[in-house]
């Protein structure tokens, strides 16, 4: 039996990890769960699954937590350090927590040599070679979630890197695919979460709305797969059923098809090189009919060329530009800026901050990353509440 983490548990794919370990039988068991500030759901998890361990960020709800699970043999934690034991435990953790949250307990599985299932890309994205340093030292495995990214580890498995011409990641083009950007300029909150295809949390929602979420994954990419932003494209394809495409030096390109539903690659996650049967729906081509795809359009949606150019710049550009955006995608929920203002801020603050040379430091640590993401926050607060005045 495999003990399994999960750093984040009342989030989608918190929920979606309980229903695949639901699914498999008894060939999984809980070790830990740990969320956010929801602690009515994260108790019935608990209650459900009866981990050793449960924690909860938000120290102010501890006692409500413990109240919940009086009577359980259930140990409880609050705060970064209860995240950090959290993820200390089970032979597996799955790191969902939304955010650079997530950084320090996705960080501490990995420097332990678990198997690591990671569905938090600003993880990645601020500090991938911390990540693949701290698997590599370890001996640990580190296995990607994301639909595409999980595409892309099954395509590339046992191939040779030098037969890889292009790795194409796909994106549904979110609610505002068709829209004009006249439209797009007066969109509110409740039309950019109302997403076509997949059921995700807000922050990831709005991302998707952007692109920002498609930039950001293709950075977690190059970290993944050792590919540089030449070698990597991507396509909007709204059905969502193609994940992924890589095209190989002899011209043939190979695709993973799969229903939009991520229990599929978390069960991938959790059981490779082996698979969880009836996991997802088979997929019935003939029902779907067509498969659509378009190149994304940059003067609507910009952020994916902002990720680009991070991408390309390096060093902590990437931790920077991930930092802004969840200041800017808060604030934008939060009604203080438009819906186009998101882009606008993150492009702002990399150009504030690349005009000091803070972003092409050598050498990459927790502390610089953590210093980094925390000026570009302050920037980013700085920038909109400049706006509001």
């Amino acid at each position: 039996m495999t003990s399994v983490s999960i750093l984040g548990s009342t989030g989608s794919v918190g929920v979606s990890t309980l229903d695949v370990i639901r699914a498999a039988g008894g060939d999984y068991s809980v070790a830990a769960l740990a969320a956010g500030c929801n602690v009515e759901r994260l108790a019935a998890q608990a209650k459900a699954f009866r981990p050793d361990f449960v924690a909860i960020a938000d120290e102010s709800l501890l006692t409500p937590l413990r109240e919940a699970l009086s009577g359980l043999p259930i140990e409880t934690g609050a705060g970064e350090a209860a995240l950090i034991e959290a993820a200390g435990r089970g032979d597996a953790v799955v790191a969902a927590i939304v955010g650079a949250a997530g950084l320090k307990p996705s960080l501490a599985a990995a420097r332990r040599g678990a198997r690591l299932a990671i569905a938090n890309k600003e993880c990645l994205v601020s500090a991938g070679a911390l990540f693949t340093g701290a698997v590599k030292q370890s001996g640990g495995v580190m296995l990607p979630v994301d639909s595409e990214h999980s595409a892309v580890f099954q395509l590339l498995e046992g191939r040779k890197p030098d037969t890889v011409r292009k790795v194409t990641l796909t994106a549904s083009g979110g609610p505002f695919r068709t829209w004009s950007r006249e439209k797009i300029l007066a969109a509110a909150p409740e039309d950019a979460l109302r997403h076509p295809t997949w059921e995700m949390g807000a922050k990831i929602t709005i991302d998707s709305a952007t692109l920002m979420n498609k930039g950001l994954e293709l950075i977690e990419a190059s970290v993944l797969f050792g590919i540089g932003d030449d070698q990597l494209d991507v396509l909007v394809h709204p059905q969502s059923i193609v994940h992924a495409l890589v095209e190989f030096t002899d011209g043939a390109v190979l695709s993973h098809m799969g229903a939009p539903d991520m229990k599929g690659p978390i069960a991938y996650a959790l059981s490779w090189p082996a698979r969880i049967a009836d996991v997802t729906p088979p997929l019935d081509l003939a029902e779907i009919g067509s498969l659509t795809f378009e190149s994304p359009d940059p003067s609507r949606f910009p952020a994916l060329e902002l990720a680009r150019a991070a991408l390309r710049q390096g060093g902590h550009a990437p931790a920077a530009l991930n930092a802004a955006n969840e200041v800017a995608v808060a604030s934008f929920l939060d009604r203080r800026i438009g819906f186009p203002d998101i882009s606008s801020v993150v492009q702002r603050v990399l150009d504030n901050l690349s005009a000091g040379q803070d972003l092409n430091a050598s050498g990459m640590t927790l502390e610089s990353v953590l210093e980094i993401d925390a000026r570009a926050r302050s920037a980013a607060s700085g920038i909109i509440a400049a706006r509001a005045a």
